[in-house]
């Protein structure tokens, strides 16, 4: 009875290890999944999806001085997960192309923010804040030295908000433009919580990338968004989150 004009598709198969282990699986829930959603807009005539991609997986491994990543950076994943991101991503010209359905594909960096569950597949920041609060170890996988890039969630609803009418069939990078290694975000998370225990090492993930940034020049010429929370007052909220509500 109510057609939607735009469809905001965020589900998704998100663990990268599981598809590492699972590919098959991996790429019917993310690539067929998609299609699914993408086939319903364009039947019920919908103007425009709009897309969480992954700007952590889809430039595959970059070289240091590549970063930040912009969108003209090649898109070569190393991992089933950055693969049907990009995949998807195809599909969506496509269908632009063919159909006249719109999109805007969102690259996002590693989205954190309270409420994120510390015990699923989960950015670190959770994690760490769930177990810091709770007064438990904290396990950093390799050297710790691996950077992320890291946006928060307020931010990003911001983004996707604006995408729904901005950014007609493009791909825009959703990150700050700063690395942040593990061990630095476990230094400053453990200071907040007032924690002096060292973090736990254990040996590095498979498909793990070493560096990671994104350039969000292109999404502020045509969103009209900038990130505004400093992942010290965001990882603070964090903190204080899980202090509320974890029991």
């Amino acid at each position: 009875d109510e057609p939607p004009e735009v469809v905001f598709h965020l589900a998704a198969q998100a663990d990268v290890r599981v598809s590492v282990s699972r590919p098959l699986f991996d790429a019917d829930v993310n690539i067929m999944g998609s299609l699914n959603v993408f086939e319903a807009a364009r039947k019920v005539g919908a103007r425009k999806v709009v897309v969480a991609s992954s700007g952590g997986t889809i430039y595959g491994e970059p070289a240091p001085e590549a970063l930040p990543i912009d969108e003209s950076h090649p898109q070569k994943p190393v991992s089933p997960y950055g693969v049907a991101k990009k995949v998807v991503d195809d599909y969506l010209y496509a269908f632009r192309a063919l159909h006249g359905l719109d999109f805007a594909a969102l690259a996002l960096a590693n989205v954190y923010g309270p409420r994120q569950d510390p015990n699923g597949e989960a950015g670190v920041v959770a994690i760490f804040a769930g177990r810091l609060v709770g007064g438990h170890p904290c396990t950093v996988f390799g050297d710790g030295e691996q950077t992320r890039d890291f946006v928060y969630v307020d931010d990003v609803v911001d983004a996707f908000v604006r995408a729904a009418d901005r950014g007609d069939g493009a791909l825009c990078n959703i990150g700050t433009g700063v690395e942040t290694s593990v061990n630095r975000l476990y230094a400053a998370m453990a200071a907040a919580a007032g924690v002096d225990a060292p973090a736990v090492h254990a040996p590095a993930r498979v498909g793990e990338l070493a560096r990671s940034s994104l350039n969000p020049g292109l999404a502020g010429e045509v969103l009209g968004w900038t990130p505004t929370t400093s992942l010290e007052d965001g990882s603070a909220a964090v903190l204080d989150w899980f202090r509320t509500h974890q029991r």
